[in-house]
């Protein structure tokens, strides 16, 4: 009995030492777990070994291991979701990656599993631009207005937060403390989360840190917290962030709150858009000196006048209800002012029982008027003078990258390494500037024959564009204007620029004969006399004539032979061309009476020459179209009908086929832009062409077109209302209403169907086509009136020729979609762009191929992220468009132009240190654009100025090329009569700013 008591006794004792234990137990694992919410120690411990695994290392090529974020307005401001984007659109322009981040093993894993990298994030990115010697000529900061460091920020604004948002956050008795997660308030939002699920009325208070909200409004989905899950992401996210240093984090959470005071969300406003951060929300909501702002909360108020214990109390209210605020900033801020400043008061009582701010404070704020904003007056803008370079490299950005907005890209945090020398550029820039002062440009021998006169030097806008040739692209070293708008005359103007056509004339002349001899150098003799020629394809007949009795059959030396071949410059000659008779004139009548070589005419810009040349030239290509001399042949002929019949079947459907191309992806209205670009815009035309095209269109339409397209004359109400009446849809043929307007009859049928169907594929077009491709040249078939019929037929055949013509130019980078069909193209008729001449003097200079024309030769994205990524150009293989004697023979014809013809003045401008000369050609040009008035048959009534051009495009030595011009607009322009001297004379003054480039090794 007493072995069995002494048994139970046992097992009581040991039944309380369990207990004991376990109650020990239980309270050594409460005080750790209480002890660890109060001090993370082991959070610290561990959490800092992991964030140590984050690393990143930039390594040359393509990363093999990196992952972009998915969403977060924070990577997407900074453009760092849209990188593969971005990267793939470099790589299709040329670009590579040079170098690229790396992450970890561990960092990959962690990113993937959805987690945000850590890292030491920008407070302020932006677009950085740079010249090609690393020198700024850019930049922008996002947000603008923000602390470096937290020792910036005035210690009562530190406090309102902290009591706003996380009183805990700076507590200095636990410095391993995890600012991610505050544990009561966490429980408190997981409590009242469980009884909404019973309650849906019930509210639920966020259990966020600021370290969270930071990882919310900067990486989750639309900055907003949707699921558990993401509340888990950003915890975790933010804890590791937290730990990037090690285990003590007192620096870290300092860091978050001048993290967060600097990118707070804060909504958009008009005239300004995304407002972050507290310095811009500030500036952006209450038109706020951020600096005074500053300067009034760090003073004691006992430091402070009358007036700016007033001012004080405004800014204190001002950061209160932005801090209010950016939990509901499009409510607050943009809806209900009310409310904002309801509640702006509540935390200004507040926030003096805390102690905060004093009872004086409290009351001075809470009298003073809140208001707010609803737009941002902007600042005066810089002028556009300093910044055409700079815009075409942002715009070249835009295009790069398929970015929408400029808004946008100014955001992306992105460095440029562009090809501008900002220096020459600046200079360049105040020298042309300087010329509106008569002194200046009387210094700079502006003034004389046929430079400026009595004109106000002021009215003139002078424009000069540099680009250096190099292996695999051209680069662009300068482009400056003086016309103080947003419009740069070099790329987005269509300008008259007279004699700079017969450039591309020329080059089209010497692509043809290259083309002749590549079909004929290697027959013989007897060969040559054997083949069959019509006597008006002069070009065709002489390359026969040549070759048959040259002992040098060498591509070159035709060319340069080519280049002798003499026309008489005589203006007492008729052309049929453009669908009527006309006539032209040399500049000097002191050249009527002589003959020029091809070579001389070049030099010294004569019409006549140029007139004739392009009238052989457009002869060439009609005597190409296959059939056309027995078409032009005896209207007997019994194959006659069989052959037009295929005649007029092939041709349809070449030139529909080119026309579909030619208005493929355009708009209605961008189509009938084009197609009235070579018309003859008179009422009666452009009415019966309109009523063809949109035969269901009524009278106020019609109007409306005509307003847009015929800005020099108004047609009375009645005679429109009769025109529309008698013009209507049926009122030509087809081929009648061509011949009058001078549009390819099937051009005017393609857009007349394209409107009745949009959506038609070129198979259809054709298909649908065979009626209207047989009525086309249904005339043809008639014999009794043969010489009008060949009459109408060579002025079809001239448009079809120029059509031929316009192909060589566009493919030599001409920039507009249309040529105007009449000899008159040859010396300017057409117009031009002055960079696209220049684009085809690099052609020349490149020996016949093209390359790209670069601006931008590196991008650097996310510097000092995760994501960095380096893009630099690479060699492009470019594209052969002119056989390269062709380009060797037309850089000869441009010396000739700058050593003894209209642009000698620039011939010794360029002067080495070692004594010696940079070769210079170049070609001029002068454009003296009026605006016609017509009368409803289409006769001129009046001729108005529109504006006087003078353009000098040019090469020197083999590595540079570009354009300048002088450029006078509206009524002014008949005031003076410069011409293309007055360029070249600009460019010789700009040649001591541009030496620096110019010089080997510059």
């Amino acid at each position: 009995m007493r072995i069995v008591n002494a048994r139970s006794r046992r097992k009581q004792v040991w039944r309380i030492i369990l207990m004991i234990f376990t109650f020990l137990l239980i309270l050594a694992v409460t005080f750790g777990v209480i002890y660890e919410l109060r001090t993370s120690a082991l959070q610290a411990h561990y959490l800092s070994r992991l964030a140590a695994k984050m690393g990143v290392r930039v390594l040359p090529g393509k990363s093999p291991s990196i992952q972009f974020p998915k969403a977060g307005p924070y990577d997407m401001r900074l453009g760092y979701v849209e990188l593969p984007t971005f990267l793939g659109n470099l790589e299709t322009a040329g670009y590579d990656i040079e170098a690229q981040a790396r992450f970890s093993p561990f960092l990959l894993e962690y990113t993937r599993a959805g987690f945000y990298p850590a890292y030491r994030e920008k407070s302020q990115a932006g677009l950085r631009i740079e010249d090609r010697l690393g020198r700024l000529i850019y930049a922008t900061a996002h947000p603008e207005r923000i602390f470096s460091d937290c020792t910036q920020i005035p210690d009562i604004i530190i406090k309102i937060l902290l009591y706003i948002e996380n009183r805990d956050l700076l507590d200095s008795r636990y410095p391993l403390k995890n600012p991610a997660v505050e544990w009561k308030r966490l429980a408190a939002a997981a409590l009242e989360l469980g009884i909404k699920a019973v309650d849906s009325s019930r509210n639920v208070p966020g259990g966020s840190t600021l370290a969270t909200q930071i990882e919310k409004y900067r990486h989750s989905p639309r900055g907003l917290t949707l699921s558990v899950k993401d509340k888990y992401q950003q915890m975790i996210s933010a804890s590791m962030r937290a730990y990037l240093d090690g285990q003590e984090t007192l620096k870290a959470r300092y860091g978050i709150i001048c993290d967060f005071i600097n990118s707070m969300p804060l909504g958009a406003i008009s005239g300004y858009g995304e407002v972050m951060g507290l310095g811009d929300g500030l500036y952006a909501w209450y038109g706020a000196d951020f600096t005074e702002t500053v300067r009034l909360l760090a003073e004691r108020s006992s430091n402070l006048t009358g007036s700016e214990v007033k001012a004080r109390a405004v800014a204190l209210k001002e950061v209160v209800s932005l801090f209010v605020a950016q939990r509901r900033p499009s409510y607050f801020l943009s809806k209900d002012h009310t409310a904002l400043e309801a509640k702006t008061d509540s935390y200004l009582r507040l926030l003096a029982q805390a102690g905060i701010i004093r009872p004086g404070e409290r009351d001075a704020a809470i009298v003073a008027p809140l208001i707010v904003q609803e737009r941002v007056v902007s600042p005066g803008t810089q002028s556009f003078l300093s910044r055409k370079a700079l815009n075409a490299i942002r715009i070249q950005l835009l295009n790069l990258l398929d970015v929408d907005r400029l808004y946008r890209l100014d955001r992306f945090d992105l460095s440029v390494t562009s090809t501008v020398d900002q220096s020459v550029q600046q200079e360049t820039t105040t020298l042309l500037k300087s010329f509106s002062d008569p002194l200046m440009a009387r210094k700079n021998g502006l003034y004389g024959y046929h430079l400026l006169g009595n004109g106000d030097p002021a009215n003139i806008v002078y424009s000069l564009t540099l680009y250096e040739r190099s292996e695999g692209a051209n680069l662009m070293r300068l482009q400056t204007d003086t016309l103080d708008q947003p419009l740069n005359i070099n790329s987005g103007t269509k300008l008259e620029l007279g004699s700079s056509a017969k450039f591309r004339t020329l080059a089209n002349y010497l692509q043809i004969i290259a083309a002749l001899h590549e079909q004929y150098h290697s027959l013989s003799r007897a060969e040559l006399a054997a083949v069959e020629l019509d006597a008006a394809d002069n070009l065709s007949r002489w390359v026969i004539s040549y070759l048959s009795s040259a002992g040098n059959r060498d591509l070159s030396t035709m060319l340069a032979a080519a280049m002798q071949r003499r026309y008489l410059a005589s203006p007492k000659e008729q052309f049929f061309t453009g669908g009527g008779v006309h006539t032209f004139s040399n500049f000097d009548k002191r050249d009527d009476t002589r003959i020029f070589s091809v070579q001389d005419a070049f030099n010294h810009s004569i019409n006549m020459v140029f007139i004739r040349l392009m009238r052989d030239i457009t002869q060439y290509y009609k005597y190409q179209i296959p059939g056309v001399r027995q078409l032009l042949a005896d209207a007997k002929d019994p194959r006659r009908h069989d052959y037009l019949s295929k005649f007029a079947d092939q041709e349809g459907r070449i030139f529909l086929q080119r026309f579909y191309r030619k208005y493929r992806g355009k708009s209605f209205d961008e189509a009938f832009d084009i197609l009235t670009e070579g018309m003859r815009k008179n009422p009666k035309n452009l009415v019966a062409v309109f009523r063809y095209i949109k035969p269901d269109a009524g009278l106020n339409e019609l109007k409306m077109f005509l307003a847009g397209h015929l800005k020099s004359a108004q047609v009375a109400d009645n005679i429109l209302s009769e025109l529309f009446e008698r013009l209507g849809p049926d009122a030509y043929s087809l081929v009648d209403l061509g011949y009058i307007t001078r549009v390819h009859p099937l051009e005017l049928w393609m857009l007349a169907y394209l409107n009745r169907h949009p959506d038609a594929t070129q198979g259809e077009v054709i298909q649908n086509s065979t009626a209207e491709r047989q009525e086309v040249y249904t005339w043809l078939f008639k014999t009794s009136r043969k010489n009008k019929q060949n009459v109408r037929i060579r002025s079809l055949l001239e448009v079809e020729a120029f059509s031929e013509i316009f192909s060589e130019w566009k493919r030599l980078k001409y920039p507009f979609n249309s040529l105007v069909p009449s000899y008159a193209t040859a010396i300017g008729s057409s117009a031009d762009r002055p960079d696209s001449l220049a684009e085809l003097v690099g052609i020349i200079l490149n020996k016949g191929r093209w390359y790209p024309t670069l601006q931008i030769q590196k991008l650097c994205f996310g510097a000092k992220t995760p994501y960095e990524t380096r893009v630099v150009y690479q060699k492009s293989k470019g594209e052969q468009v002119m056989h390269p004697e062709v380009a060797e023979a037309l850089r000869q014809a441009l010396l000739g132009v700058a050593e003894n013809g209209t642009a000698q003045r620039i011939r010794s401008a360029f002067l080495l240190s070692d004594g010696t000369y940079l070769a210079v050609g170049g070609k001029t040009g002068t454009g003296d654009n009026r605006h016609n008035i017509y009368s409803l048959g289409g006769h001129l009534i009046s001729s108005k100025a529109i504006n006087r051009t003078a353009v000098f495009v040019f090469f020197i030595g083999d590595r540079f090329y570009g354009v300048v011009t002088a450029y006078v607009a509206g009524q002014d322009s008949d005031d003076y009569n410069f011409t293309s001297g007055l360029a070249v004379q600009v460019l010789k003054a700009a040649a001591p700013k541009l030496m620096p480039l110019l010089t080997p090794g510059g």
